[in-house]
């Protein structure tokens, strides 16, 4: 027996002895290439900059069809109004969701190649367009002067960096009766807000399940509360 624990001993002493630490760093380049289709309106005249409203579709409008992207929000709204501001509607690849850097890198285009005022860019989206909204704010909060999420969900880095957005003029929309999209989640991002934000307005509307939008986005109120936001120097 003690020849036993002796050997098991000694076993244990040489395992032990033959563990190493390696500390090391690794140097390496990921190259990824993304192909995104999207949708712009031009407003009638072009020689004055001009607002410019970034729109983000939900999960139903994903894909090649560019037309998905006129089904709701400002360009539906645009088939029997006029807006006077660049409207851009990107498109959501088949199988994948919203990238920020992808949009962020969009939305730098779209600039350099119109006459987009810097100051008075507004960001929305609904359901999987608004988790996608809050994540690109909090991404780039430098590049919006307002954010309109509607029946969206908030990941976690939203919801312990919300101070991070303090200034930007916020109108949150979601439907009590939901049941794609937890009404909790736009409550919960509210409350943490409004500790530092003074212009945040949460608006649940008592009778909608998840599409809170249309009633959104088919009335000029929204438009004009954007347009009226000067993204703060």
């Amino acid at each position: 027996m003690k020849h036993k624990i002796f050997l098991i001993a000694l076993l244990f002493s040489f395992i032990t002895y033959a563990q190493q630490e390696v500390n090391g760093i690794l140097k390496t380049e990921i190259v990824q290439k993304h192909e995104m289709g999207y949708a712009l309106h031009i407003p009638v005249n072009t020689k004055e900059k001009k607002p410019l409203i970034i729109f983000l579709h939900g999960s139903g409008e994903k894909g090649t069809d560019i037309e998905k992207v006129k089904i709701h929000g400002p360009f539906k709204y645009l088939k029997t109004h006029e807006l006077d501001a660049y409207v851009l509607a990107p498109q959501c690849p088949e199988n994948e969701y919203w990238d920020s850097e992808v949009l962020y890198r969009l939305i730098l285009k779209i600039q350099k190649e119109n006459n987009i005022d810097p100051n008075r860019i507004y960001l929305t989206g609904l359901s999987m367009g608004g988790w996608g909204a809050w994540n690109l704010v909090f991404a780039h909060p430098e590049t919006f002067a307002a954010l309109v999420p509607i029946a969206g969900f908030v990941d976690r880095v939203p919801m312990i960096e919300n101070c991070k957005i303090a200034t930007i003029p916020i109108r949150i929309f979601h439907g009590l009766l939901d049941d794609v999209v937890d009404v909790n989640y736009s409550i919960t991002i509210y409350k943490k807000l409004k500790a530092c934000n003074t212009n945040i307005q949460l608006t649940i509307f008592d009778d909608a399940g998840h599409d809170s939008w249309t009633r959104v986005y088919d009335n000029k109120e929204i438009y004009d509360w954007m347009f009226q936001q000067i993204k703060k120097q």
